[in-house]
Parts: C-alpha cells; sequence; structure tokens
C-alpha cells in the first residue's frame, strides 16, 4: 500500500554500523587489531538493530529511579533501573567491552576494545560509564593493590551481567565505579574533606560525602580520603563481606542533561568500611591511572556519537527531496554533509590511533605519547562533537530536532565526555605539564607528526609552527588552548595523510591547518575542488 505522505526517509535501523563505515574498519586494521573484525562485525550488527535502538530509547525515556527508604521506614538506598537498561548492560558484558584487553592482552587488543567502545556509543551512551570505569579500575588494583585485585578482578572481567544489590563473594559478575569530586572543590580534588581512620589491619573507615559519584549501583568504587599520610585511595565496597549494606548514603540522583539512562549519586559516607589502594598520600597519582584510561573512552565514544550524527544525517539527506531534488546532491547540502564526514573521520582515525597507544609495551615511545596525546584528543573532539551534533540535527530540520530522531538524546549526551575527568582547561593544562615535564612525550608526538611530513604544504607549515610552541613552551596557561588544539588537529592530520584516500586528507589540511581555514567554525565551508565533497559522503556511509 501507498504511503499517503511520500518523500519520507527510512528509519535509520537494522544497518551493521561497523559494516557501514570504512574508516573504522581500516583504523582497525593498521593499529593492530583485525583480528577483531568478526566480533566487531557481529557487535555493529547488534548495535544497529531496530531492536537494540529502541532499547537504547527505553532506558532514556525511563531514567534510573532512587529509594531511600522501603515501606518500613528503613533506609535501602535503592536505585531501580527500567529493564531496557539491563538488557543493554547485558549485551555489552558479554561483548567484553569492559574487560577485553586485560583478559586478552593479545597485541592491538586497546585498539579491538577502542573500535568495540566507538561502535557503543552510537547505540547508547549511558550504559559506557560503569564499563568504563570497570575497566579503568583493573590496572590499578593489579599494580597497587594485588591482594585486592585477586579477589575483585576475576568478577570484574568476567563476561557477564549480574545487577544484584549483594557481596562479592555471591556475585557472577562485579562493577566498579569512581567517587573523587566533592562539592567545596570539583575538580581541585587536594580540597577533600573526607577522612579516613584506621580499623585495624589494613581496613579504614571513611566519613564525608561525594558530590558526583558515578555509578551508584556498582559493587565497588575507588574514592580519594585524607589519610595519615595525606589524600589516599581506597576501595569502597557497596556490600560488606558479611552480606551488610556499608555505610553509604545516596542522597539523590542527579538530574542532568544528557546521559539520563545512567545513575550519577551524591552520597554521604558516615564509617564506612575501606581499604587503601597505592600508596598512602599518593592518592591522585593512584587514581589518575584508571582517570588516564576513562579520558581514552571519553575520546573514543565522542568519536563514536560524532560518526552516528554524521551517518543519520547522510542518511536522512539521501531519501528527502527538497526542491525538486534530493538533498545530499544540491552543493550546499553536499558541502556540509562532507565536512561533517571529514571531521567524523578525522575523529575515528586519532581515537583508534590513541588506543593503539595504549597496547605499547613497558618503554615504548607510545607510553610517552598516550601521556601527552590523551589530554588534548579529549580536549578537541569532545569540544567538535556537540557543534558536529547540533549540525547533523539541522540537516534534518524540525524533523531532528524531536526525540523521535534520536539526535536530540545524541546533542545532549555529548557535554558529558567533555566535562567529565577533566573539562577543557584541566585537559589544557594536563597538556601543557605533560609537554614541560615529559620531553619523551614532545619527542613521541615529533616523530608521529614527521611521519607525514612532505605529504601537505599547509601540514608541513602547521607542524613546523607547533614543533616550535613546543620547543619555546613558557609558562603563559592563557596559551594552554591553542596549544591543545594544535596537538589534536596535527596528530589527526598525521594519520589521515598516511592512510586515508587523498581527497580525505587534503581536506581535512585545506580547512583546519591552512591559514585563514574555517576549521573551527561553522561546517561546510570546504575550499574543496568539484566532485571532491561528494566522494568525501560516498565513502561515509554506503548508499
Amino acid at each position: 500500500m501507498e504511503t499517503p505522505f511520500p518523500n519520507q526517509p527510512p528509519l535509520y535501523a537494522d544497518r551493521n554500523l561497523y559494516a557501514d563505515d570504512v574508516a573504522l574498519q581500516e583504523a582497525v586494521a593498521r593499529e593492530g587489531a583485525a583480528w577483531v573484525a568478526e566480533d566487531a562485525m557481529a557487535w555493529g550488527a547488534t548495535l544497529g538493530s531496530a531492536q537494540t535502538l529502541a532499547l537504547a530509547d527505553a532506558a532514556n525515556r525511563h531514567p534510573p529511579e532512587l529509594a531511600t527508604h522501603d515501606a518500613r521506614g528503613e533506609r535501602v538506598d535503592a536505585v531501580t533501573f527500567h529493564p531496557a537498561w539491563h538488557e543493554l548492560m547485558r549485551l555489552a558484558a558479554v561483548a567484553g567491552v569492559h574487560s577485553r584487553p586485560w583478559s586478552d592482552p593479545r597485541p592491538g587488543a586497546q585498539a579491538a576494545r577502542g573500535a568495540l567502545v566507538h561502535l557503543h556509543a552510537q547505540a547508547e551512551n549511558g550504559t559506557q560509564c560503569p564499563l568504563t570505569m570497570t575497566y579503568a579500575s583493573i590496572p590499578v588494583l593489579r599494580r597497587a593493590a594485588p591482594a585486592i585485585a585477586d579477589a575483585w578482578v576475576p568478577k570484574a572481567l568476567a563476561c557477564d551481567y549480574d545487577p544484584r544489590d549483594a557481596p562479592l563473594g555471591v556475585k557472577r559478575a562485579a562493577l566498579i565505579g569512581m567517587g573523587m569530586t566533592e562539592r567545596q572543590g570539583g575538580s581541585d580534588v587536594r580540597s577533600n574533606r573526607t577522612r579516613a581512620v584506621a580499623d585495624g589491619g589494613d581496613a579504614v573507615r571513611l566519613t564525608g560525602h561525594k558530590w558526583f559519584f558515578s555509578a551508584p549501583q556498582c559493587d565497588a568504587h575507588l574514592v580519594l580520603a585524607q589519610g595519615d599520610a595525606g589524600l589516599t585511595c581506597y576501595l569502597m565496597p557497596r556490600r560488606l563481606p558479611d552480606g551488610a549494606r556499608n555505610a553509604v548514603r545516596i542522597n539523590r540522583l542527579k538530574d542532568k542533561l544528557g546521559n539520563r539512562s545512567n545513575a550519577s549519586a551524591e552520597v554521604e559516607v558516615d564509617d564506612a568500611l575501606a581499604w587503601p589502594i597505592g600508596e598512602p598520600g599518593r592518592g591522585i597519582a593512584t587514581i589518575l591511572e584508571m582517570v588516564q584510561h576513562t579520558r581514552l573512552d571519553c575520546v573514543l565514544g565522542t568519536a563514536g556519537m560524532m560518526r552516528t550524527a554524521a551517518a543519520r544525517a547522510i542518511h536522512y539527506a539521501r531519501h528527502r527531496v527538497a526542491f525538486g531534488r534530493t538533498l545530499h546532491t544540491q552543493p550546499l547540502m553536499t558541502e556540509v554533509l562532507a565536512d561533517l564526514a571529514l571531521e567524523s573521520e578525522a575523529a575515528t582515525a586519532l581515537a583508534l590511533r590513541l588506543a593503539r597507544a595504549y597496547d605499547a609495551p613497558e618503554g615504548h615511545a607510545d607510553q610517552a605519547l598516550a601521556r601527552l596525546l590523551t589530554p588534548a584528543a579529549k580536549y578537541w573532539i569532545c569540544k567538535r562533537g556537540p557543534a558536529l551534533a547540533a549540525e547533523a540535527m539541522e540537516v534534518l530540520g524540525g524533523n531532528g530536532y524531536v526525540e523521535d530522531s534520536g539526535l536530540p538524546r545524541l546533542y545532549r549526551e555529548m557535554p558529558v565526555n567533555s566535562i567529565w575527568e577533566g573539562s577543557g582547561n584541566v585537559m589544557c593544562v594536563d597538556v601543557v605539564r605533560a609537554a614541560q615535564r615529559e620531553p619523551d612525550a614532545v619527542v613521541a608526538l615529533g616523530e608521529l607528526l614527521a611521519s607525514a611530513r612532505g605529504e601537505d604544504v599547509h601540514y608541513d607549515a602547521f607542524a613546523a609552527e607547533l614543533t616550535m610552541q613546543l620547543v619555546d613552551l613558557g609558562d603563559d596557561l592563557a596559551l594552554a588552548r591553542r596549544l591543545a588544539q594544535g596537538i589534536a588537529v596535527a596528530a589527526a592530520a598525521a594519520v589521515l595523510l598516511r592512510y586515508a584516500p587523498a581527497p580525505i586528507a587534503s581536506a581535512f589540511c585545506a580547512t583546519r591547518l591552512a591559514p585563514h581555514a574555517f576549521g573551527g567554525g561553522a561546517f561546510g565551508a570546504l575550499p574543496a575542488p568539484r566532485g571532491v565533497a561528494e566522494a568525501i559522503v560516498a565513502r561515509a556511509l554506503p548508499d
């Protein structure tokens, strides 16, 4: 039966998100993770199915609810999730999104997992939060607290999902969260007031609060508190070994702009049991190892969201006719779509290259590179995400502004990765500090930039100027944003110049690196020869 309303694009569903993404497939292969292609193809099909996208929609339309007391007035602090949340968590846990590099540490394991995270972000992002924190906690526990790791890591690695509020001993799988910030300090965790008092043996009792406690349904959290030696990292379980509830009181769940399927809480702790992780008084250094990995996921997740925003815009424009022609064939729209695709491919290339750096063995130059490139990439990619999502939404016009399109949720989701685990200024200060304190990191970046020298005149000039800035780096932090942006854009350009088709790399350099380029402004100002924009769009999404 013919629809009474023609000119309606088909729903963006029942697509294989990995099969659709040539740029991601190429990145996976070149970053040493070709062996994950079969699993990535299966994961892409699962995430792109109409059923999974419906679960994502339901989990966000029905956010978690907190019950502080039961019918008898007893304190329970129970967080209830919609069934869609639990099914999404189960799917991701079975796929090993939280554990693969640690349970199967073969070459390319971090890049392989990076591809799975990139795909996961295209469907639902709230579930990524507890999975990311669990993933990031494992190397910290193994290195800083082997005895505790013996008990917790096997459950954290399990490709299973067990949402029960129960002690570790009876759980099939466990999730680990994080509690760093407090209301008086935020990012300035040195001002934390939560106190730790010795309780015999290695155990302590914590008293204080956490302003952002992510996520309260986790089985344990790595938290910071002031011990006798200063700020120290501790593992605080949700349930005590005897099954009793630990003394963690959930005051409320945050009413957030996005990330609504996930629970973020404000909590008070009153004589809560915990165990030290790492060296006393070195809590920031200990937990920063976890933070480094969560920042990687901010980059990967945002790159994934940028990908789905661009793909949805292209999909719509290919099927929508206006003024007698499909939108995607109209020159001005083609320019916009090509610019979105270009930004997305660059983000994917940089994110997977960064993930590969986390695969590096001890002493490899990539380890130093990761310490400089992680904050730079998190800063820039996470800043570009909201702008790209807004432009993609505008491609659909009013249809993109309504919730059913999926783009408003995506737009609301974008800022969380820029804010979480260090907002923009914090990232840029970390870039400057890494450049000042770790000459090996600057050398490693220089080698990456040099690998593409001679491929593009705009790139050569930009890379030379950036290199001089790093050599003459002073203490003026007012320039830190410019430096962080320059590092991220130049690194992305280097990867594209070496591996992407020439039109992609050339257009990126011309719009992001050339003098008077428009790369930091609105999308759609590509100074590309006729036909290049069409080729970029065709590469971005199979018709």
